[in-house]
C-alpha cells in the first residue's frame, strides 16, 4: 500500500491550535496587513501593552502580598501601580483604537471586536480600582480592590489572546503590505 506524501490540507497551518472564534485561511496566507501607528514599520501597538500589563499583573501579585502580610508597602505599591497601568493602558488603547478605526479587516474579525470590548472593560474596571483606592489606599484592597485585580487579570489575559489571534492568524498589525479589507 502507497501513501502520497503530497497531500495538501486546507487548515492553518500555525498557529495549530484551533481558532476560537474564527479563522480566514486567506488572510494567513497573505502577507499581512500593517500597523497604522508605526516607526519605521515597527507596529506601536504591541510595543505599548507591555508595562500597563505587567504594571495590573503585578498590582494583583501585590494586593495579595497586602492580603498576607497586611504590610502597608503592599498597598502603597498596588495604588502606584494600578494607576501606572491606567495611564499606560490609556496610551495604549488610542494606538490600539486608531488600528481599529483605521484597519476594516480588524472590525471584520470577531476577535477584534472581543479585544476591543475586554480592553475597554479592563481599563473601566482599572479606573474603578484606582479610585476606590484614591485617599485610603490601605482599606480598600481588602475585598474589592483584591478581587478587582483577579478579574482585571482575567480580563487581560483572554484580551491577550485574542490580540494575538488578530496578529498570527488574522495577520493584522504585523510588517506586510496586505490589503487592510480582505486578501
Amino acid at each position: 500500500m502507497e501513501t502520497t506524501e503530497n497531500t495538501q490540507t486546507t487548515s492553518t497551518p500555525f498557529p495549530n491550535l484551533p481558532p476560537i472564534i474564527e479563522s480566514d485561511d486567506r488572510e494567513y496566507n497573505d502577507t499581512g496587513v500593517p500597523s497604522t501607528v508605526a516607526i519605521a514599520g515597527h507596529p506601536l501597538h504591541p510595543l505599548s501593552v507591555i508595562f500597563p500589563i505587567a504594571f495590573l499583573a503585578a498590582a494583583l501579585g501585590s494586593d495579595f502580598g497586602y492580603w498576607l502580610t497586611k504590610d502597608f508597602f503592599w498597598a502603597r505599591a498596588s495604588f502606584w501601580l494600578i494607576g501606572l497601568g491606567l495611564a499606560g493602558g490609556v496610551l495604549a488603547a488610542l494606538i490600539g483604537l486608531s488600528d481599529f478605526m483605521k484597519i476594516e479587516r480588524v472590525r471584520k474579525r470577531q476577535a477584534g471586536w472581543a479585544h476591543l470590548i475586554l480592553n475597554v472593560s479592563v481599563l473601566v474596571l482599572t479606573l474603578v480600582n484606582f479610585l476606590i483606592r484614591l485617599g485610603d489606599i490601605e482599606s480598600r484592597i481588602l475585598p474589592w480592590g483584591l478581587l478587582i485585580s483577579l478579574v482585571v487579570g482575567t480580563l487581560t489575559s483572554l484580551s491577550g489572546w485574542f490580540g494575538a489571534e488578530l496578529s498570527y492568524r488574522h495577520k493584522i498589525g504585523v510588517v506586510g503590505a496586505g490589503s487592510k479589507r480582505y486578501p
